[in-house]
């Protein structure tokens, strides 16, 4: 009988994997994250491109990519319209901001057929096995946050554990994942989050109201009331952008960020609130708590890292958390329902 070699060993990969990539005026690094998924050592199902500048060189730099995706791995399994492409492009026509992005382009991929659901932004590159590594824990896990690289080599640390009743993410949550190879999280990231079909028709599309930040934290909120969402130490991804930041004992680190970010940081959390009344979460002092310390962050993070922003960063913080108020009493406003 002939011995089993390595080369016959079939490569575990995901059933019906829809990746989904979120793009707005950065063809540099998008082209970099092409690269990375021509490398795939097995073949995703769908690559689905959400193009929110809707650009004449992007779309011709997705022509590309499906041409060299065709030519690696041929044609998939037809969707529900009968096309057999693997690359999907999906342009907007206005910036629908990274939620409004990837609740259409999950949307897109579900439409299609799509069983998995791998979502990322364009400024990260994955590793030629991630595929293989988040596949060995689907078979019992429906939400699987696999760890990424820094843009310089090293180990990125994410907040995995989210406070719910502070709304803020856990600064000082354990990085080593323990006796179980994982550890369980209430929170999701679209950096690399994957989740299942299942989870998407019970909880709902990603919500775009947040336009961006805390969508993809709270998107994983929500998982968390129907699965127990997984973070593991396979590094699927590593970070393309160059950030600055503030090192905070060698480990964790405050990064710079826009006045766009500061002012939706402090306005989405209304949506934050609305989400955990609608669960029953809501305890109005420790969340008032938890705005107040997520509006001290900000303020470090202008005296740290954004100094030249000073000014009207103190302007937008307020001006977010005004807002954040109008939400928490708005008579229309409704959580995003099941798709079934």
């Amino acid at each position: 009988m002939e011995r089993m070699t390595e080369k016959h060993v079939a490569k575990k990969t995901i059933e019906k994997l829809a990746i989904v990539v979120v793009t707005y005026k950065r063809q540099q690094l998008l082209a970099t994250l092409f690269e990375s998924i021509e490398k795939l050592t097995v073949a995703p199902w769908r690559i689905v491109i959400v193009d929110n500048e809707h650009s004449e060189q992007t779309r011709g730099m997705v022509e590309e990519f499906r041409t060299k995706i065709t030519g690696r791995w041929g044609s998939t399994v037809a969707d529900q319209s009968g096309n057999e492409s693997r690359v999907v492009y999906a342009p907007q026509t206005e910036n629908l901001g990274g939620a409004g992005g990837f609740s259409a382009g999950v949307k897109k991929a579900y439409e299609l057929g799509a069983e998995w659901f791998w979502v990322m932004d364009d400024d990260v590159a994955v590793m030629p096995e991630g595929i293989e590594r988040l596949a060995k824990w689907t078979d019992r896990h429906d939400v699987i946050q696999g760890s990424r690289y820094d843009y310089d080599g090293g180990p990125f640390y994410w907040q995995y554990d989210f406070i719910v009743p502070l709304g803020i993410p856990n600064p000082i949550a354990p990085s080593a994942f323990g006796p179980a190879g994982y550890r369980v999280m209430d929170t999701l990231c679209f950096e690399g989050g994957l989740f299942r079909r299942n989870i998407v028709e019970k909880i709902g599309l990603p919500d775009p109201r947040f336009f961006i930040y805390w969508d993809d934290t709270m998107y994983g909120y929500r998982a968390s009331k129907v699965t127990n969402p997984i973070v593991v130490p396979d590094v699927v991804l590593r970070r393309t952008r160059e950030i600055g930041n503030w090192d905070i004992a060698g480990v964790r680190q405050l990064n710079s960020t826009s006045d766009m970010n500061r002012y939706h940081i402090m306005r989405n959390r209304g949506y934050m609130a609305r989400y955990f009344m609608t669960y029953g979460d809501y305890r109005p002092l420790l969340f008032g708590l938890g705005t107040l310390l997520t509006a001290a962050k900000e303020l470090i993070r202008l005296t740290m890292v954004d100094r030249e922003h000073f000014r009207t960063g103190i302007v937008q913080i307020a001006k977010g958390w005004w807002d954040s108020r109008k939400l928490l009493h708005d008579p229309d406003w409704r959580p995003m329902p099941p798709l079934k």
